[in-house]
């Protein structure tokens, strides 16, 4: 229902105002973004985000009150996440190979 991809997304659209240009920003398609946003609309009890169509007035996005506290509550979580497995995530990081071999 919601992962890094999704809340980042959300925190596009918060910022740029638009699902198109929160996608891009991302390297994603309009398309792809909104289907995304779709999934999050349908899975919660209300829309996390909402959107009207372009035109003379231009359209746009944005978090619903329900889209601030999913995304405000998930990085919150995220950073529980992370403080709990500093060790674990150190020693994952640790066994990574160069990466600078890819680039």
């Amino acid at each position: 229902m919601l992962g890094p991809g999704k809340a980042d997304l959300l925190e596009g659209i918060r910022e740029a105002g638009s699902i198109a240009a929160a996608g891009r920003a991302m390297s994603m398609s309009y398309k792809r973004a909104w289907s995304l946003v779709e999934e999050m609309n349908a899975a919660f009890g209300e829309p996390l985000v909402s959107s009207s169509r372009g035109g003379t007035r231009g359209g746009g996005a944005h978090l619903t009150k329900t889209g601030e506290a999913v995304l405000s509550h998930y990085r919150k979580l995220e950073q529980i996440t992370r403080a709990a497995g500093e060790e674990q995530i150190g020693a994952i990081e640790d066994l990574l190979g160069d990466m600078s071999v890819n680039e």
